[in-house]
């Protein structure tokens, strides 16, 4: 490929290659073609070369973070005593010095064998994290040659640098540090708003410090366990940051709170000491209670929120054992916790993996953060495991996680068209096209693009077409007929008899879309498989977003919204569209289950200047109580120059 203009070379015109190599060279200029699609292409030869040039460098640059975060990956393994020595002393780690005795010269010299080995790692981790470590996903089809992997090793293995590989934080500044301030500074000199998702990326990747973590997780899921169990857990002190009233009176399911007298003339330390009532908020089985970071970044948010689940677990099976298993609410036909496993060390065992699977959600719109994230709960897991002795054998494998990225669909418009065409009812495959097409945005909006609301829209305005034709066929069937056929029709719903249909449209749109996302099978073309990944994670978004959480908890993005959500931000957020942060922070509550938390830390400048008086009256003031709120200054956000705020709401019952 040529860095200058984008051109491809023919693979004919490439001598020398093994048929490895062939084929790795046909599989990126597949995916070349596949990014093109997904372009928004412009008449114009200056229009088609921007393209070219971008989908190139998203090629290298996904392969560059790939490799980089592989092998950190494995460091990190290393330092927590879950991987053999393999990456801290290359060719001389103890891992591979077994390995290369085995294998003797059978894979080559020693690079190769050293990669043969690397590779072997990588399948082994990929049942686990599959979307860091599988060789065979789009980003990962590359490996660098023996001297630039030597190269790598040697930063890596920098003495300065050692004792960091153990800390929980450095894949955090990692991931922050990819991008040059230089890159950064050069966006912003460019245009005052993100042109593109990776601008957007970018210019918002700042490190949340622990203490601040720690500040919004325990006044979100922290108080709310704390609540839950009236009081009586050990996170009251474990958790540092937890705010709670010296008098607080925890009410029952239908007590209601005593009215007060209001003295306007107590002084704070008498205010301090009133009785606090506290609504009763009824246990819930640990496996329901839902986290999400709408911007996760790096998962730093998730990694804390790790610790208090593992305590909250521990502490539901001995509230089971002491209480009954009917103390909790369940969702679905759960079975209790002391029912669903013979013993409290298989339980806790078992731990690490269901927090995984089922507490901690998380959507960036950079595919770096999806693996990322992904690496950070993974290690987290296997640091509970390593401290417990579990040998990694009898380590319960985890088999998915809620780590999302949210991008567009893909944008092979005949691929789209020849599935959709096979849908049954017409109307089904029609719909599938339009949020098809609503997706688009979801690259630089993430969890901004109210999906599931289109959706709604969609199904209710295809269903109000059918409900008028049916009503003109009976009073006018004629007319009807010409209506369908001169084009006036959005949806074709002539083959819609049963009303029933509506009822369900919107589970066959997913089920549809999952069904897609899964035909992966050997016989199709390497652009259909690459049309089908793209499609399950737009997929797994769009369900992550019809979900809703007992806590959300962000470092959302700031700034003016892209170029290209203009339009889409003064329509969806009219309070918060001047604003990414305000928008989030709106967003956060509607992702709210009822007295839901959110947390944040932002800019505190939404809190009072005039620009945001509709947004406080109409979003603060209306939907949500102001819990707790920290105001920080400057300085606490790396380097960015904002005065920041951390806070935390509840959404009103």
């Amino acid at each position: 490929m040529n860095p200058a203009t984008g051109e491809v070379a023919d693979l004919e015109s490439l001598a020398g290659l093994t048929p490895h190599q062939q084929e790795t060279a046909q599989l990126l200029r597949e995916t070349f073609e596949h990014y093109l699609a997904a372009s928004d292409h412009v008449k114009g030869k200056s229009k088609e070369k921007e393209n070219r040039l971008a989908a190139l460098d998203r090629i290298v640059r996904e392969q560059a973070f790939t490799v980089l975060n592989r092998l950190t990956a494995l460091r990190m393994s290393e330092a927590r005593g879950f991987l053999t020595e393999s990456i801290a002393n290359g060719y001389d780690s103890k891992g591979f010095q077994l390995f290369h005795r085995l294998a003797g010269t059978s894979l080559g010299e020693t690079g190769d064998s050293y990669r043969h080995y690397l590779f072997s790692i990588f399948d082994e981790f990929a049942l686990d994290l599959s979307v860091l470590f599988d060789r065979f996903a789009t980003q990962g089809r590359l490996f660098p040659s023996t001297p630039v992997l030597l190269e790598l090793l040697d930063l890596i293995n920098h003495d300065e640098i050692e004792p960091l590989w153990a800390e929980d934080e450095t894949i955090g500044w990692i991931y922050q540090y990819f991008n040059s301030q230089e890159e950064r500074k050069k966006m912003r000199d460019a245009s005052q708003a993100p042109r593109n998702s990776r601008e957007l990326a970018v210019r918002n990747q700042f490190f949340t410090p622990r203490y601040v973590v720690e500040f919004l997780t325990d006044n979100t899921l922290g108080r709310i366990w704390y609540e839950m169990t009236q009081g009586q857990t050990k996170l009251v002190e474990e958790c540092e940051y937890l705010v709670k009233r010296p008098n607080e009176a925890f009410l029952t399911e239908s007590e209601q709170a005593p009215e007060q007298e209001k003295n306007q003339r107590l002084s704070q330390q008498e205010l301090l000491q009133q009785t606090v009532y506290i609504e009763h908020r009824a246990l819930k089985d640990p496996r329901d209670i839902k986290m999400l970071d709408p911007a996760c970044g790096s998962m730093h948010f998730g990694l804390y929120c790790f610790d208090l689940f593992e305590r909250i677990y521990e502490e539901a099976w001995e509230l089971e054992l002491s209480l009954g298993v009917h103390i909790f609410t369940r969702e679905s036909t759960k079975q209790a916790l002391t029912e669903t496993y013979s013993n409290k060390e298989e339980f806790l065992i078992d731990v690490p993996r269901l927090i995984i699977e089922n507490n901690i959600h998380g959507v960036d719109i950079d595919p770096r953060a999806a693996q990322v994230a992904g690496m950070s709960l993974w290690q987290r897991a296997h640091n509970s495991w390593q401290r417990a002795a579990v040998k990694p054998q009898l380590r319960p494998q985890i088999t998915k996680s809620n780590i999302v990225c949210a991008e567009p669909m893909p944008g092979e418009k005949e691929v789209l068209q020849e599935f959709t065409s096979q849908l049954k009812p017409t109307v089904l495959g029609q719909l599938v096209e339009v949020i098809f097409e609503k997706m688009q945005l979801a690259g630089e909006a993430g969890t901004l693009l109210k999906i599931e609301k289109e959706i709604e829209e969609a199904i209710s305005g295809a269903k109000e077409i059918w409900l008028q034709q049916n009503q003109m066929l009976s009073q006018f069937p004629d007319l009807a007929k010409v209506a369908k056929s001169s084009g006036e029709v959005d949806f074709d719903v002539s083959d819609i008899d049963d009303e029933d249909f509506w009822l369900q449209a919107e589970q066959k749109i997913l089920d549809a879309l999952a069904q897609y996302s899964r035909s992966t099978s050997s016989s199709v073309t390497e652009q259909k498989r690459l049309f089908a990944s793209d499609a399950a994670k737009g997929f797994s978004f769009i369900d992550l977003c019809k979900k809703r959480f007992d806590v959300v908890l962000m470092n959302p993005p700031f700034g003016i919204f892209s170029i290209r959500c203009k339009e889409f931000s003064t329509r969806e957020y009219k309070y918060s569209y001047s604003d990414i942060l305000s928008a989030f922070v709106e967003r956060g509550i509607d992702f709210l289950r009822d007295r839901g938390r959110l947390g944040s830390i932002t800019s505190r400048t939404c809190f009072f200047l005039a620009s945001y008086k509709n947004w406080r009256k109409e979003i603060l003031l209306e939907k949500v109580n102001q819990e707790v709120f920290a105001d920080l200054g400057v300085g606490v956000m790396d380097d960015a120059m904002v005065e920041a705020a951390a806070y935390v709401m509840e959404l009103n019952s």
